[in-house]
């Protein structure tokens, strides 16, 4: 990292003052101190936009094209009030989502009077060893005005070696109020390739919004 110290120190005036180097679309590809895999560009693979849609499912481009695929969650409101955003994991391009899952989900909240905030784990939205569907949020508000946004980050789901971990966060509007922001990780306890995901409420229909797919490196 020696190099890429002096790169950073090289951008400050005598002054103390930071002045980054103007940043072309062949520079990070020239830092040779950043790891290859660090590199990789993000490829929108697809999307989808709920209207009234019971699930989304994307069960065709997962596949050992990319190591890593995200999902963003942007504007998604739900049809029923204090309801939960949520997925599920297939091995047989969408016949079942039924992966065997261990995670965690914690999260923080506070409310728009200013008198209630928390960080907590919560235990009724983790799972342990169930092919049931993973939450991403909790009690989302369905007002006008609420919905939720977020991303989901699928980690090698063609490996037919190790498991498939996964990260989310979650920002979103809760029925009562609350701005929370939610912290989900986990994996599928499976040797066999994921190449399919189903997003559904738990209660109701996604009444509006994007899922965009992409995937990350080669």
């Amino acid at each position: 990292m020696g190099s890429l110290t002096r790169k950073f120190a090289n951008n400050f005036t005598t002054g103390g003052v930071y002045k980054p180097a103007a940043i072309t679309n062949n520079s990070l590809a020239n830092i040779t101190d950043i790891p290859a895999a660090a590199k990789g560009k993000l490829t929108l693979i697809s999307s989808q936009t709920a209207s009234g849609s019971s699930s989304i499912s994307f069960t065709s481009g997962i596949d050992s094209t990319y190591h890593t695929y995200l999902f963003k969650f942007v504007n998604i409101h739900c049809s029923n009030d204090q309801t939960n955003f949520s997925f599920n994991l297939s091995s047989d391009n969408g016949s079942n989502y039924n992966v065997t899952k261990t995670s965690t989900y914690f999260y923080t909240y506070h409310n728009e009077g200013d008198v209630g905030y928390d960080f907590s784990y919560d235990t009724g939205r983790d799972l342990a060893q169930s092919t049931g569907i993973q939450y991403l949020t909790d009690d989302q508000g369905n007002d006008n005005d609420h919905n939720s946004v977020g991303t989901l980050q699928l980690f090698n789901p063609s490996s037919t070696t190790y498991v498939k971990h996964f990260i989310a966060t979650m920002q979103y509007s809760a029925g009562s109020d609350h701005s929370f922001n939610s912290y989900i990780a986990g994996y599928g306890n499976t040797t066999s390739a994921v190449n399919a995901i189903r997003f559904q409420m738990d209660i109701g229909n996604i009444d509006a919004g994007t899922i965009y797919m992409y995937g990350i490196g080669a």
